[in-house]
């Protein structure tokens, strides 16, 4: 049940320079106390507590406590798994608690619109749908150990290029269906105690600065009831942000007080406005209060342990050719790469956690196996190293290499974006030579953005994508590669063939400080498939030591949407759980459509070899909908409608179908209402052959479809085709049509 903190802060209880004071910062980290609410201590993040010690900085630059480093987002959301990420939330909280921090800044649900952008590390998936339901789940875990959540960043913080300046120039439709979904769906479902605007323009004006993005979408459409602040740094006009809907501006500058008072004294500014601000961080300061006295002090070893059961869930097996993996302990293994001995664990930047512990997979894999050896056989910073042929040698005189590739920490990193997605070619080079004298050859891959794998795809015959593990990886690589745990991780990004097949390729990272969403809503996999592109890997894409069977596919429709229910069945001699993806597609749609989008997933229980298991996902209307813009509202239209699940969005496995009853979409007729529009509506398309309007017969004659030709001529245009303005007006006059949400 929700509790609702309101508190109504009037002049006679506090002062107008009091209140004003509420909406600043007292330092980076903490806010005021005024009164009676309490000042509070917001920390960075998000998959550990980055409590710094000393002088406080933003950048990294000054130490910070230990705190259990969970896989950063990337490698979460390979998990797919709802309860795992809720069991981190949780986590977070009670080290966050500890550690006296009141809200942690996390988690960030933007989407991963170009595999370029250095902080999609911070990020879930390039589908709206599993970063919405993961940040839900994250949300909740954290919020129910007392500690305040700050989604972010709101929105459309999409590259890190500019990222103080840049616009995000995006229409209607693919913001509300693509960019805002996660974040809509997190604060009706999971009441996120705060929201942190992002730095960028949104359509040329600053996020910290919109009202149609802080008060009338966020507050009025969704209902959110918690404090809105900035990122840090982000306010250019504290007046005209607070006027838009900004309740705090962080970090702390007493400096911008003055000019909200003078503001509200000179009629410039409501005091309204000051006074909903001064409000929510007195309800905020009264939850974080209520959180506090719910502090248990956390026990670091079992949360190393869940960071170990995270990063297995995390591992995807991109390859698996010939049955290699997983590893016999009986045979010797060649260890090649920097990152089994010293692991690329965590993005850089204001995320960057001191680690309680770190697990190193060269240590681990020796723990598993009794012949190993180790060689470097690369380096990630420039400096010296053996040649290469000392790797090469020992992959050959070993029964398996394992190859650890990927980007080092000065390779990406928070603050800006990649100029390309390839594997370093010394990196490549050396695989080649490897695979060259040793078949049995494993990669392993550490990353926080998508890499370009053709050239590995092609040499290597297995590989493992860990993404970013946490402190625990190196366990759990280990644990993946001896078959201690089965895979059943997912990508959540697709990985192209090259980057110039990225839906967004030509509009990335934008100049002039705009950048301009022009794939529109064919982002990541909706653009692939509606190209029909090859790719690397698709979105989904995820293989297992065992083998799954999908049946008994039933879908039924009703008033609140679909549910569907699939039979899994555990068809290899391992046992394993699987995660099954659920897409819609309607093939008759008279908008523009992908061929198929994700709207549910779900994960089985471990299945034994022959046993199987069902699975339901709920699809609710409002997920089915559309962004209507000629109505500026959700439609959903109406007809049959493909249900499929998968295990990829490629490797679609049953399919059924559910008739689905649309939304009228009713629009007043104008003299730029076509003729082919006028005949949707019956008592129109009447009056039009009354008129003896013909669409033409003759087409021969012309060598033309006439009738397509003359469904395109607004009413008004007919004048020039013989028809009197007075015959126009009585068909305008008709009413309105049902358009493109019709049906059922």
């Amino acid at each position: 049940m929700r509790t609702t903190y309101r508190f109504c802060v009037s002049t006679p209880e506090m002062s107008l320079a009091d209140k004003v004071s509420l909406g600043s910062g007292a330092d980076f980290w903490s806010t005021e106390s005024v009164g009676s609410v309490a000042k509070m201590i917001m920390t960075d993040g998000p998959h550990g507590i980055r409590r710094q010690t000393g002088a406080s900085d933003h950048l990294g630059l000054a130490g910070s406590e230990p705190a259990t480093c969970f896989p950063p987002a990337v490698g979460l959301g390979q998990s797919w798994d709802v309860d795992l990420t809720r069991r981190v939330g949780e986590a977070l909280g009670r080290e966050a608690r500890a550690l006296d921090a009141d809200v942690l800044l996390g988690p960030g649900v933007n989407i991963k619109r170009d595999p370029r952008c250095g902080r999609n590390f911070e990020y879930f998936s390039e589908d709206p749908v599993v970063s919405g339901i993961l940040g839900a789940a994250w949300v909740n875990g954290l919020q129910s150990a007392g500690v305040g959540a700050s989604l972010k960043h709101f929105a459309l913080n999409n590259a890190e290029h500019d990222r103080m300046r840049s616009s995000s120039d995006v229409d209607l439709r693919p913001m509300r269906e693509i960019y805002l979904h996660a974040f809509s769906h997190v604060v009706r479902t999971a009441s996120p105690w705060t929201v942190m605007c992002s730095y960028n323009r949104i359509n040329g004006e600053l996020a910290s600065q919109n009202r149609w993005l802080l008060t009338e979408l966020l507050r009025d459409e969704w209902g959110f009831d918690g404090v809105v602040v900035s990122d840090w740094g982000a306010v250019a006009d504290r007046v005209a942000a607070v006027a838009a809907g900004l309740d705090l501006e962080m970090p702390g500058r007493s400096d911008t007080n003055a000019p909200i008072v003078a503001a509200v004294e000179a009629g410039t500014l409501d005091e309204v406005a000051v006074d909903r601000a001064a409000s929510n961080m007195a309800a905020l300061a009264a939850r974080v209060v209520d959180g506090r006295a719910e502090a248990v002090a956390p026990d670091l070893e079992a949360h190393h342990s869940l960071a170990r059961e995270v990063a297995a869930r995390c591992i995807v097996l991109l390859k698996n050719d010939g049955g290699l993996l997983p590893l016999s302990p009986d045979r010797s293994i060649a260890v090649i790469g920097p990152f089994a001995q010293t692991p690329r664990y965590q993005g850089g930047g204001s995320s960057h956690v001191n680690p309680t512990r770190l697990d190193v997979p060269l240590d681990e894999i020796r723990f598993h196996a009794r012949t190993v050896t180790y060689n470097r056989g690369f380096t990630t910073d420039g400096s010296e190293i053996e040649p290469q042929s000392s790797a090469v040698a020992a992959a050959s005189a070993a029964d398996v290499a394992v190859v650890f590739l990927g980007l080092g920490e000065g390779q990406e990193s928070e603050g800006f974006d990649r100029d390309d997605i390839e594997v370093p070619q010394d990196q490549l080079e050396l695989l080649t030579a490897i695979v060259g004298v040793q078949p049995n050859t494993v990669v392993v891959l550490a990353h926080g953005g998508v890499l370009r794998l053709a050239p590995v795809a092609d040499a290597a015959p297995a590989i493992l994508d860990g993404a970013l593990l946490g402190q625990a990886g190196g366990a759990a690589i280990a644990d993946v590669l001896f078959g201690v745990v089965n895979p059943s991780a997912r990508l959540t990004e697709t990985v192209p063939i090259r980057l110039q097949d990225c839906p967004s390729y030509l509009n990335f990272p934008g100049e002039n400080s705009h950048v301009r969403y022009g794939e529109g809503i064919f982002v990541g996999y909706r653009g692939y498939d509606a190209r029909d592109l090859p790719v690397t890997y698709p979105f989904g894409h995820g293989l297992s030591y065992s083998t799954f069977e999908y049946s008994d596919l039933v879908v039924a429709s009703h008033e609140s949407g679909i549910i569907a229910h699939v039979t899994v069945t555990n068809t290899g001699d391992r046992s394993g759980r699987e995660i099954v993806q659920f897409y819609t597609s309607k093939l008759d749609s008279v908008i523009a459509r992908p061929p198929r989008e994700l709207k549910g997933f779900a994960a089985t229980e471990v299945l034994e070899p022959g046993s199987a298991e069902q699975l339901s996902v709920s699809i609710n209307r409002a997920d089915l909908a559309y962004w209507e813009t000629r109505t500026d509202g959700w439609i959903v239209e109406g007809g049959s409608y493909e249900v499929s699940a998968g295990a990829s969005s490629r490797d679609i496995r049953v399919t059924s179908s559910a008739d689905v009853e649309g939304d009228a979409v009713d629009i007043a007729f104008t003299a730029d209402t076509t003729v082919g529009e006028a005949l949707r509506d019956p008592a129109a398309a009447k009056a039009l052959g009354i008129l003896g309007l013909s669409l033409g017969t003759d087409d021969d004659a012309l060598g033309m479809d006439t009738a397509r030709m003359m469904a395109d001529i607004p009413l008004g245009r007919l004048k020039a085709f013989g028809m009197g303005q007075d015959e126009i007006d009585a068909i305008i006059a008709r009413g309105g049509f049902i358009g493109s949400g019709s049906g059922g």
